[in-house]
């Protein structure tokens, strides 16, 4: 996935093929835009639980008891403490949500560094009737890359792989 300038197409048509490119099952939103998308979604896919998460407290009603296959957040992180949108989105990503995109505005208390941090890679660049947004995504499958290094012929004492942990 690139940086790049998406002139040609909106927030909500970019957030409307995540959803299709994944198919999920189980759909959590997270701001007006989100929750749009999604019930459309759900409108047209039968069998499709959507969650929706209040942007004001997300994280009191998080439901970590459920996975989602996809979460979509809008117009959240631009309201929020810093601790308390980092704390969503990380147990979002830690509690077992398949794949997550983040579309965020202008927000000061938040830098590329703090989505590179989370494990998020920039997607994209967005024009929106509400100025720039940017389009961060998290997928579990492409998260950790395996290292040609980590295994067992690369350490000092391969037959030790896998039986003593220091």
């Amino acid at each position: 996935m690139t940086d790049r300038k998406d002139n040609g197409n909106s927030a909500r048509e970019t957030l409307a093929r995540i959803i299709d490119t994944s198919s999920p099952s189980t759909l959590l939103s997270c701001g007006d835009l989100a929750t749009e998308v999604s019930r459309i979604w759900q409108k047209h896919q039968k069998g499709v639980d959507v969650h929706t998460l209040d942007t004001i407290d997300p994280n009191a009603h998080l439901f970590l008891d459920r996975v989602a296959d996809l979460a979509l957040v809008t117009e959240t992180l631009e309201h929020l403490p810093h601790d308390e949108g980092a704390l969503l989105l990380g147990q979002l990503r830690n509690y077992g949500t398949h794949q997550i995109a983040v579309l965020v505005g202008e927000a000061p208390d938040w830098a590329f560094t703090d989505f590179i941090g989370l494990g998020f890679r920039r997607h994209a660049e967005l024009e929106n009737d509400n100025g720039a947004l940017t389009l961060y995504t998290y997928n579990l499958d492409t998260y950790n890359h395996k290292r040609a290094w980590n295994n067992p012929e690369n350490w000092a004492n391969p037959e030790m792989w896998g039986k003593a942990w220091w």
